[in-house]
């Protein structure tokens, strides 16, 4: 028996304390204040955490899911997830449940307790309170969603509150697109990859399909690791080009050969989406939309580009336990049919994508093995030739089913050519193993600038994304006084020390802009002979200053112009290059770019530990969070892989201010003088 009122009690004390004698927050933003209203609405989950037990993370997902589908429909709710048991250390966060944070993407706080507050074992349950008065209690982790949707939606009536956040806000407020990711996520999003849970292959095109779940984009390369293309710009839900696409943690895909066209299945928008490779749309398939953003004006398309409105209003009967809610895998059943099963493989949807709709709900593990058992184990061929340790890893991230080991990486595994490819989610890399040899090997990854600027660097110019403000971590800043005229700044940077470069930073990884009485001028005489694809920012403001739409270029054109000069690596250096018109006045040049680095070999690795060596990583891309350092070496300890392949971006945020006098004017005339200067910026991160 749950007693409820000692429950919320201890809830309500603990709110805003990070840590106590019988408690500690995990996945709080660390530094928040005031992260709760005590006079909102509570959504409490309460679950025994039991380690290794596939039961108790099969229920514990099956009430994070129903949480996540009421926060995307109630933006204000307040979430808290308490985990109790015995076995629980606050001083050692265990791994298991960082794995389950990231690979479900949790984004409210958890708290973690070995108090006894319960009168019995096993008490799992679903809270709703408003101001932790008069609560409502909900036994047993299957409530249906209908049920817990309807009791929210009543309180938010009775209190006045619409059921959306649209009802909540400002007409004549410019809304915010919100990003929020779990701490442990945000800890990581430097590395390459933030959780590769998915991939596919077209093997006579030599193509791989990685679906970078936490980052939300789709990467395209081949077996040499060659990157050739990226899906997906940022979070959201948008469809058009690659570049200027959204999409919310994509996972399992297939591609077909005949429409030259990737189908793939959206997760956190639950959407099946098909991504033409040809023509390099993303369209969405399923559900159907009502064509609005296909067919809109140049006037539509900027609003929509300057003022994010995002339409969440649902109907309430058509919110259910039979929605469309959180798809992961997708298998190919017949020409429009497809079947997809949830990341638990508790539910499978059987689709038409012809006519757009459901034709059959499952929820019975014996009726989804009947229907398609015979497919999962085909999926699951390949992961047979994969050495045991390497499927072991993966066990707290995948599901088991009825007897199938490993069903749940069904979607992590593909084969190309004469090699097996697996995505290991616990090391965010991707390896691959030779079918003849036997031997593991990680890829070469290259061509990292068609992956363009990450979104979480973008300007405050440009859409504001709520993640921790990383703008504001300055790597630089300088102030100029020059007289007007033309200025190239040559700006040098030294890679942190014990690490190398990848390859040379692309200008689709540099980003540059000029604010004031300064105009960014770089490139502007081989622009119309360049076809290199640009960073979706800068393309972004291209677009509006010219109010045209540019053909996407081809695959060969852009690998071509892979090299520019003025983008050159000496020695751990790094050059970049930009050119500036000044007029009178204040002007500030803004630099963004992204260097891909690995850690150097060390040259005692019996006394360098891999601890240190994650430490070190660690201290370069959050040198100021501990709180985030700590979590990203255990998240990197989780595996046994070498760390010293671990590919990493560095990000390098640069302003550089410059006030310039008036115009010398020129002897007995009436002009003015213009002037050519040149800056020498030296930056060591």
């Amino acid at each position: 028996m749950l007693i409820t009122d000692d429950v919320l009690s201890f809830i309500r004390s603990s709110l805003h304390q990070p840590r106590g004698t019988f408690h500690c927050w995990l996945n709080k933003t660390a530094g928040s204040k005031n992260l709760f209203k005590e006079d909102g609405i509570f959504l409490v989950l309460i679950g025994k955490y039991l380690e290794g037990s596939s039961e108790a993370g099969q229920n514990t997902f099956k009430m994070f899911e129903k949480a996540k589908s009421l926060l995307q429909r109630y933006p204000s709710l307040q979430v808290v997830g308490l985990q109790y048991g015995k076995s629980i250390r606050l001083n050692n966060t265990t791994t298991h449940m960082l794995q389950r944070i990231i690979k479900e993407f949790v984004t409210f706080p958890i708290l973690l307790s070995n108090k006894n507050i319960f009168e019995m074992e096993n008490v799992s349950c679903y809270i709703i309170s408003k101001g932790f008065q008069t609560p409502i209690v909900y036994p047993g982790e299957d409530v249906d969603l209908k049920v817990l949707d309807q009791a929210i939606h009543e309180l938010n009536a009775e209190y006045g509150k619409g059921a959306n956040v649209e009802d909540m806000k400002s007409s004549w407020v410019k809304p915010v697109e919100v990003v929020k990711e779990p701490d442990v996520c945000s800890a990581s999003r430097n590395l390459l990859f933030s959780f590769p849970g998915c991939i596919s292959a077209d093997e006579n095109g030599n193509h791989l399909f990685l679906s970078d779940v936490n980052h939300h984009r789709i990467i395209v390369f081949n077996s040499n690791g060659k990157i050739l293309d990226a899906i997906g710009s940022s979070p959201g839900f948008e469809d058009g080009e690659f570049e200027i696409a959204k999409l919310m943690r994509p996972a399992a895909s297939f591609y077909h050969a005949s429409e030259d066209c990737l189908y793939f299945v959206d997760s956190e928008n639950h959407a099946i989406r098909r991504a033409d490779m040809g023509r390099r749309i993303v369209e969405t398939v399923f559900p159907v939309t009502d064509g609005i953003k296909k067919n809109k004006g140049l006037w539509k398309w900027i609003l929509d580009k300057i003022w994010v409105k995002w339409n969440i209003k649902a109907k309430s009967e058509e919110f259910n336990s039979d929605s469309f809610l959180f798809p992961w895998h997708i298998l190919r059943s017949s020409n429009s049919d497809v079947v997809v099963l949830n990341q638990s493989l508790g539910t499978l949807w059987i689709i038409d994508l012809e006519s757009g709709s459901i034709r059959e709900v499952l929820k019975e593990s014996s009726k989804i093995l009947e229907i398609c058992g015979q497919m999962i184990m085909e999926k699951c061929i390949p992961l047979g030739q994969l050495p045991a340790f390497w499927l072991q890893q993966q066990v707290d991230t995948t599901c088991p089913f009825e007897g199938i080991p490993y069903a749940g990486l069904m979607s992590s595994v593909a084969t190309c050519q004469d090699h097996v490819v697996l995505c290991d989610m616990v090391g965010q890399t991707v390896v691959k193993l030779s079918k003849e040899s036997g031997s593991a090997t990680s890829f070469q990854f290259s061509n990292f600038g068609v992956l363009g600027l990450p979104y979480w660097l973008a300007s405050s110019l440009e859409q504001v994304y709520a993640v921790d403000d990383q703008s504001g971590d300055l790597d630089h800043s300088q102030c100029f006084r020059l007289l007007p005229g033309k200025v190239d700044i040559d700006l040098n940077v030294d890679v942190p020390q014990h690490t190398y470069l990848v390859e040379q930073p692309q200008e689709g990884c540099i980003w540059r802009q000029a604010r004031g009485a300064a105009a960014e001028i770089s490139g502007v005489e081989n622009k119309a002979s360049s076809s290199e694809k640009v960073g979706v920012a800068q393309q972004w403001y291209d677009e509006i200053d010219n109010l045209s739409f540019s053909t996407p270029p081809e695959e060969s054109s852009r690998q071509e112009n892979s090299r520019h000069p003025g983008e050159e690596v000496q020695d751990g250096r790094v050059r970049i290059g930009a050119t500036i018109n000044t007029s009178p006045g204040t002007s500030e040049v803004i630099i963004y770019a992204a260097l891909y680095l690995r850690l150097k070999k060390s040259s005692n690795p019996h006394l360098d530990t891999r601890e240190s060596k994650a430490a070190r990583i660690a201290e370069i891309l959050e040198p100021k969070r501990k709180s985030k350092k700590d979590l990203f070496v255990k998240l990197m300890m989780m595996s046994d892989r070498d760390i010293e392949e671990l590919i990493f971006m560095r990000p390098l945020h640069v302003r550089l201010k410059f006030n310039c006098r008036d115009h010398p004017k020129a002897d007995n005339t009436k002009g003015v003088i213009l002037t050519d200067s040149s800056v020498k910026v030296h930056v060591t991160l």
